[in-house]
C-alpha cells in the first residue's frame, strides 16, 4: 500500500542545494548566497535542513551553527532541489525513494549532475530508493495526501518529458505515488517561467481540502484570461470524496521585471514547514496582503517571509529550491 504524503504533513527535514560559481549564479553569487542563508538560518530554527554543497567547508563558515544543520558534499550543475531531487512516498507506512529522471524541464538546461544527485547521496538517507525511467520534476506534483495528485498538462504530459501516452502517464503515476486520482490542469501559466507550468507557481493544497491559488484582476494582463480559466477550472475539481475544493486566491504581483524580461514572480510558491510558512515576497506592493491570507488560513503557524527578489531572477523562487521529506525519513549524517 503506497501514498504520497502532503507537505502539510508532519516532516523530518527540508533538503536545499547551495549556490555556487559553476552554476548559473556566478554573476551575482554574493547576492544569491545571501538569500540562501537567510533561508537555510530560518528553516534551522524549526526543523533539519540538509545542505548539499560543493565545499562543505565555505558554506559551513556562512551559516549559523545549529543542531538542525547538516552539510554534504556533492557536485551539482544547479540549485532547484524541488526538482532534482527524489519524492518520498510511504509504501506499507514506511519511506520509500523514488528517484524519477531529472532533465531540466525537458532538457532545456545542463542536468547530468543534477539527475545523479539523488543515487549519489542515497547513503544519507535511512530508506530505500527506486529508480524510475520516468521524467518527472518535484514542483510538477502536489499531493493533498489523501490519494490526489493536483498537476498541469502543459508540464505532466509535455512530449519533452516523456513519450508515454496521457493515459498511460497516469496510470504510471497512480501506481508509483500510490494515488487514486490525477487532477490536472489545462491552463495556468506565467512569463518567464521554464518549467512548463508547475503547479507549485500556481496552486497548491494547505489541506486535504483547501487549494491557495494564485489570482489576476488585472484584465490588462497577459495573465488574465489564462489565470481566470484555471480559476474555473478549479471549481470542477473534487476530492477523493468527490466534494469540492475550498479555494482560497492568492494576489498577483505587480509586473516583475529583469531588465526588460518578465519574471514570473508568484505568491504560490510557499514552504509549510512543522511550525511555520515561509511565503515568498518581492518587495512588491502586494506582499502584505499575502502575507495577511497566510496569517488568517495558518492560525497555528508562524508566517515568515523571505524576499526572493534575487531567486526570481534565475525564474524561480523559495519552493523551488527546497524540498521536504516526510517524518519517518531520517538523515544518517550527524548534524554540525
Amino acid at each position: 500500500m503506497r501514498y504520497l504524503p502532503a507537505e502539510f504533513e508532519e516532516q523530518s527535514f527540508i533538503q536545499i542545494i547551495f549556490p555556487h560559481s559553476n552554476c548559473d549564479w556566478e554573476e551575482y553569487l554574493e547576492e544569491a548566497e545571501e538569500n540562501f542563508i537567510e533561508l537555510i538560518n530560518t528553516i534551522c530554527l524549526y526543523q533539519d535542513c540538509l545542505v548539499i554543497c560543493d565545499d562543505r567547508h565555505h558554506v559551513a563558515s556562512l551559516l549559523q551553527r545549529s543542531k538542525h544543520l547538516y552539510l554534504i558534499e556533492e557536485s551539482t550543475n544547479d540549485t532547484w532541489a524541488r526538482d532534482c531531487s527524489a519524492l518520498c512516498i510511504y509504501e506499507d507506512n514506511e519511506p520509500l525513494l523514488l528517484d524519477f529522471t531529472f532533465t531540466a524541464w525537458g532538457g532545456k538546461f545542463e542536468a547530468d549532475l543534477d539527475n545523479k544527485l539523488s543515487q549519489n547521496i542515497s547513503n544519507i538517507y535511512n530508506a530505500p530508493m527506486k529508480s524510475l525511467d520516468f521524467i518527472l520534476e518535484g514542483g510538477a506534483v502536489e499531493s493533498n495526501g489523501k490519494g490526489i495528485l493536483l498537476t498541469t498538462q502543459t508540464c505532466i504530459f509535455n512530449p519533452n518529458r516523456n513519450q508515454m501516452p496521457k493515459q498511460e502517464s497516469i496510470k504510471f503515476l497512480k501506481k508509483e505515488l500510490g494515488v487514486s486520482k490525477v487532477l490536472s490542469l489545462k491552463h495556468g501559466y506565467l512569463k518567464g517561467d521554464d518549467t512548463d507550468s508547475h503547479i507549485d507557481t500556481l496552486a497548491r493544497f494547505v489541506d486535504e481540502s483547501t487549494i491557495f491559488y494564485l489570482q489576476c484582476e488585472d484584465k490588462e494582463d497577459e495573465h488574465y484570461d489564462a489565470l481566470f480559466k484555471m480559476q474555473e477550472e478549479l471549481r470542477t475539481f473534487t476530492d477523493q470524496n468527490n466534494k469540492a475544493f475550498t479555494l482560497i486566491p492568492l494576489p498577483f504581483t505587480s509586473a516583475l521585471y529583469d531588465e526588460e524580461e518578465r519574471l514570473p514572480a508568484t505568491y504560490a510558491n510557499f514552504l509549510i514547514l512543522n511550525k511555520a510558512v515561509l511565503v515568498p515576497i518581492y518587495d512588491d506592493i502586494n506582499d502584505q496582503k499575502a502575507l495577511n491570507i497566510f496569517k488568517k488560513f495558518f492560525v497555528n503557524k508562524d508566517i515568515i517571509p523571505i524576499n526572493c527578489s534575487t531567486l526570481i531572477r534565475q525564474h524561480g523562487s523559495l519552493h523551488c529550491v527546497t524540498m521536504q521529506f516526510p517524518k519517518k525519513l531520517k538523515l544518517r549524517s550527524s548534524s554540525l
